[in-house]
């Protein structure tokens, strides 16, 4: 009797996602290594090939992405990516967070010349906008959220990618608002600005104490930073924190889709596995999962046992024998195949209604446009 085929997961149709209009942000995640910034351009590639008008954005400093694109140098300012098949009317433009050049446009754009003057030169802000836990997950936010107000406005972009960094802090960016606020909302802070807030007389003997205290810990000057920095940016946290929260409902609209990125290892694919759930228990859009740099299966039925035995067979009578060596290189590639398929089916047992796309891996290297569109033609060519 005949073992009935067990169903697979079901396919995320790439071309589907990206052809459809009401799509206007991808969000790609995942743990570092697996690829996920050139599945991001092979994502926008097609798109714009297929007719959007794509900006696909980096957050990982890594380079590979300008690279990839034929781009000397990607910066905050979208750039023109030269090369895009121009036969379905579509663009695409790429560019890299400028963490701290972000900062200051929100900055410049919320307050008054005097105020962002005044809070753009201060010594504790500069720290703060280049190197402060969170920052650059909240100007991620900010940034995706210029973007769509600007593509809305002037139809510029009708898609946008965004390449998120690697590690779990990928998704950092959803809870960057509440931590920001936070920070601004802390006790600490609220102690440091009451000073400036209110009249001397409120300046009670334990503020006083406490403060001082402080000064001898963080040293006066900076103390007085910290508390000159927080008053001015007093002002503009309403702002912020409207503008984070917009942006946060934005990423849960339907028309955001998150795109799971992984590599068909154990340690990718549990990493694969915190991204969904963690997505799942936010309301988050999920489209799916990518699995990347998938081994592409042999092309004969000879199974890896056969395979070996038959080695084992050809060894016997001549320990150097050129076929017996390629038959085990046979059956070392049937082996890592059906490995990796376990480990698909494994992901798919136990997130059943996650649909999924592979991508075989490339012979070498991923670095100009036709490595992308083959990316692109193998995760949308899905059986």
């Amino acid at each position: 009797m005949t073992a009935r085929r067990r169903p697979g997961p079901p396919v995320l149709d790439v071309d589907a996602l990206l052809d459809d209009r009401g799509t206007e942000i991808i969000v790609c995640c995942g743990s570092g290594g697996v690829g996920k910034t050139t599945t991001s351009a092979a994502l926008a590639l097609r798109a714009a090939e297929r007719g959007r008008k794509v900006v696909v954005l980096t957050i990982d400093p890594a380079r590979r992405l300008a690279q990839s694109m034929g781009i000397e140098q990607l910066d905050n300012t979208p750039r023109p990516v030269t090369g895009v098949d121009p036969a379905a009317g579509g663009s695409l433009d790429a560019m890299m967070l400028d963490m701290k050049r972000t900062f200051d446009e929100v900055v410049e754009g919320q307050a008054s010349p005097e105020k962002a003057k005044q809070i753009l030169e201060n010594p504790f802000y500069i720290a703060l906008s280049s190197s402060f836990a969170g920052t650059q997950e909240y100007m991620a936010m900010e940034k995706l959220g210029q973007l769509h107000r600007e593509a809305l406005t002037d139809g510029t972009y009708d898609l946008i990618v965004v390449d998120t960094p690697p590690s779990r802090s990928a998704l950092d960016f959803l809870d960057a608002p509440e931590r920001l606020s936070s920070f601004l909302d802390g006790r600490l802070i609220r102690l440091l600005v009451a000073p400036a807030r209110g009249p001397a007389r409120l300046m009670t003997a334990g503020l006083s104490v406490v403060t001082s205290a402080l000064g001898k810990i963080l040293g006066g000057q900076m103390l007085r930073d910290v508390q000159t920095f927080v008053t001015a940016l007093d002002t503009l946290f309403g702002s912020f924190r409207q503008r984070a929260e917009k942006t946060f409902a934005l990423l849960q609209a339907d028309g955001t889709a998150f795109v799971v990125v992984a590599a068909p290892e154990p340690d990718a694919l549990r990493e694969a596995a915190y991204f969904v759930d963690r997505l799942t228990d936010d309301d988050m859009p999920l489209a799916g999962l990518v699995v990347n740099r998938a081994s592409p299966p042999a092309r004969t039925d000879l199974s890896a046992e056969a395979a070996i035995t038959a080695a084992e067979r050809l060894r016997a009578g001549d320990s150097s024998s050129l076929t017996a060596g390629l038959l085990q290189l046979h059956a070392d590639r049937v082996r890592i195949v059906e490995r990796e398929q376990h480990l698909r089916e494994r992901f798919a047992a136990s997130h059943p209604q996650v649909p999924s796309a592979v991508a075989a891996a490339m012979a070498s290297d991923v670095h100009d446009l036709e490595g992308l569109r083959a990316i692109g033609t193998s995760l949308a060519e899905q059986r």
